[in-house]
């Protein structure tokens, strides 16, 4: 398989399920871009903290979710979600309860995990954009919002196996 065609040179390209060619500014190929940026982000954080294995999973259903939004007559299950939530009242439950709006950082890999959630959470605001104007599968709206609350408890997680406290935010009244 040729890795360039130059046929997208003019700013167009094709996905599985169209014939015709759409715009690299189409809000489809804008989210499916979205979700790519996640799951290469994802994969730079591997890179630095090999022991979030789990994260691999998370991975593979990103790349579902962009074959989907392709058009590839692909299956997403609501359980792929179902694993995040329980992995995030898992961590919930060792960690300090949360009182307060807390600032992203800590060590290198929490920060790039609360960076990888607001990576999540425009992917999110992609999709549901796109679902203004073409049904997306209610199960992938559902997943990637509940991905963004799964990094940032991971993050947290992180921090604290570190000995890294959150860091409050302050806001100051008027």
């Amino acid at each position: 398989m040729a890795i360039y065609t130059k046929k997208g040179d003019r700013g167009e390209t094709s996905i599985f399920s169209r014939k015709e060619r759409l715009s690299k500014s189409s809000p489809r190929i804008k989210t499916i871009g979205a979700v790519d940026e996640v799951n290469s982000f994802i994969g730079i954080i591997l890179v630095e903290d090999p022991k979030l294995k789990e994260l691999k999973e998370v991975q593979r259903n990103l790349f579902t979710v962009g074959a989907i939004l392709a058009g590839a007559p692909l299956r997403f299950p609501s359980s792929k979600t179902k694993v995040l939530e329980k992995r995030i009242d898992k961590i919930e439950g060792s960690l300090p309860v949360l009182k307060n709006f807390i600032l992203p950082g800590g060590g290198k890999t929490a920060a790039n995990l609360f960076f990888a959630r607001t990576l999540a959470r425009r992917a999110e605001r992609y999709l549901v954009a796109l679902n203004l104007k073409e049904e997306v599968k209610p199960e992938i709206l559902v997943f990637v919002n509940r991905l963004s609350d799964y990094l940032f408890m991971l993050a947290r997680e992180v921090n604290f196996r570190q000995g890294v406290k959150d860091e409050v935010w302050k806001g100051k009244r008027k």
